[in-house]
């Protein structure tokens, strides 16, 4: 009886199995697969990538006599329904900015300021630590700018069957001397689908 139950189980699992559909990788360069009322990575990259553009075209990093702009890292506040890592949207607009040369990226201030960057330098005068490898006082620079931003969300219902969901990814760079904001741009995502989609 034991043995029925075991060989039931077992074409069952193999049943099972075989109707499952097929995994496959994402080409992320040309995936073009059907798109979701909800954000997905794509939204992120095209957001994130036409933000950057706008600001490196901007000339705001731009310094004078040379050399690149200190950029420190605000917040992205999360206004819409979803749960964004907001931190990941963040990071590809940090690599970009890199990648310009343009400017670089701070740690030592923001809502990002690097723990070990201050804990390095807590290690003066700590006879266990060879002193000359130890972070002189005064090394740290001040940044020039910061980045913040903000994505929300606004359902607009369609028609009696469909809605309309807009995101809007906004981004702005201020001064750090002045408080004055040299650059500010924002970008557009709308999604129409049935009222039955969840944009969350």
């Amino acid at each position: 009886m034991k043995a029925r139950i075991l060989q039931f189980l077992t074409l069952v699992g193999i049943l099972i199995a075989g109707c499952a559909q097929e995994t496959v990788n994402i080409d992320v360069m040309h995936d073009e697969g059907k798109p979701v009322i909800a954000l997905d990575y794509r939204d992120f990259d095209r957001a994130a990538s036409r933000l950057v553009q706008s600001l490196l075209a901007s000339g705001a990093l731009k310094k004078e006599g040379g050399g690149r702009s200190i950029v420190a890292k605000g917040r992205i506040v999360n206004d819409t329904m979803q749960r964004i890592d907001t931190d990941q949207l963040m990071s590809k607009i940090e690599i970009e900015i890199l990648r310009s040369g343009q400017a670089v990226m701070t740690r030592a201030v923001g809502t990002d300021a690097d723990k070990l960057i201050r804990e390095g330098r807590e290690l003066r005068d700590d006879e266990e630590f060879d002193q000359s490898t130890i972070p002189e006082r005064g090394t740290l620079q001040a940044f020039d700018f910061s980045i913040k931003g903000k994505i929300f969300q606004r359902n607009i219902r369609y028609d009696k069957n469909r809605q309309q969901v807009e995101y809007y990814f906004q981004l702005m760079l201020s001064n750090s001397v002045t408080g004055l904001t040299y650059w500010q741009d924002e970008v557009f995502v709308g999604k129409r689908g049935s009222n039955k989609s969840v944009a969350w």
